[in-house]
């Protein structure tokens, strides 16, 4: 089985879609592969579907979007057998959507899982960080990164549960972004990062990581008067929306901008990191 939800939501078993176009199934698809080879209660799936208030019949309908997915899965199943795969097939529709006490699973086996191999590449990249070997970060963060092709779940209809699935990914993205930027900073390629950095700090007006890293690309590609500019309008967003004064880091950042001279080299300002 092969699982995406870093964008579009695709699942395929032995490379056949098995994803629905119907909201509620597809969103029942997206919870179990959200958590696969892990049980997910039946309590988790009815607020993800129904929230605080689901129907009486809330049980009987989900047993009948476990039975459409599984005849999908059938379906994919038969569709390769029916391709000329002359090995046995052991296994069934209720072997990769398995029926456990109190919920169900969807077994991965061996397949791909984007967001798995989205987290060990990142992680990867971090140890490469920490050991100071910043052209490997770059490469493995930007190998990470390149799994995403949109927001999680992108096209699916997100309850509480899949929402807060995906706002921990997203996290998780955006902190990847930043050890990208920071390992790419180091290694100068500050024009580089400059397109970049302009899109996600209109996106994300109030990350503070983000804005102090457009900074100090914009600095160091000798444009310090606009530095100082995206300075003053993240402390008049972080003001305006939420009542805050930019962080310590930030100002020390915008300091050190302010006092070097227009002409003085850019090492003359500090890493985010020191």
């Amino acid at each position: 089985m092969d699982i995406g939800v870093l964008g579009a939501l695709e699942v395929k078993v032995r490379g056949v879609s098995i994803t629905p176009t119907a909201p509620k199934p597809r969103q029942v698809l997206a919870m179990l592969a959200s958590r696969v080879d892990r049980l997910v209660p039946v309590e988790v799936l009815t607020e993800e579907l129904w929230g605080s208030c689901p129907p009486r019949s809330a049980r009987t309908t989900l047993q009948t979007y476990v039975l459409q997915l599984r005849e999908l899965i059938a379906a994919a199943l038969a569709s390769q057998q029916g391709a000329g795969d002359r090995e046995p097939q052991d296994t069934g529709a209720k072997d990769v959507l398995m029926t456990l006490p109190g919920g169900y699973r969807l077994a991965g086996s061996e397949g791909g899982c984007d967001v798995r191999e989205f987290e060990l590449l990142a992680g990867r990249g971090y140890r490469a960080m920490d050991a100071g070997e910043f052209t490997q970060a770059s490469a493995l963060l930007r190998q990470a990164l390149g799994l995403w092709s949109g927001e999680a779940f992108a096209d699916v209809r997100m309850g509480a549960q899949l929402q807060s699935e995906a706002w921990r990914l997203e996290e998780s993205r955006l902190c990847a972004l930043e050890q990208c930027f920071e390992a790419e900073l180091r290694l100068g390629r500050h024009r580089e990062l400059l397109s970049e950095l302009t899109v996600l700090v209109n996106r994300y007006s109030t990350h503070e990581n983000l804005h102090a890293q457009f900074m100090l690309a914009l600095y160091r590609s000798g444009r310090r008067g606009e530095a100082l500019h995206a300075y003053q309008r993240l402390r008049a967003t972080l003001v305006r929306d939420l009542g805050l004064e930019p962080s310590a880091h930030v100002r020390r950042l915008q300091r050190s901008i302010l006092m070097a001279a227009p002409d003085s080299p850019a090492a003359s300002v500090p890493s985010l990191t020191g």
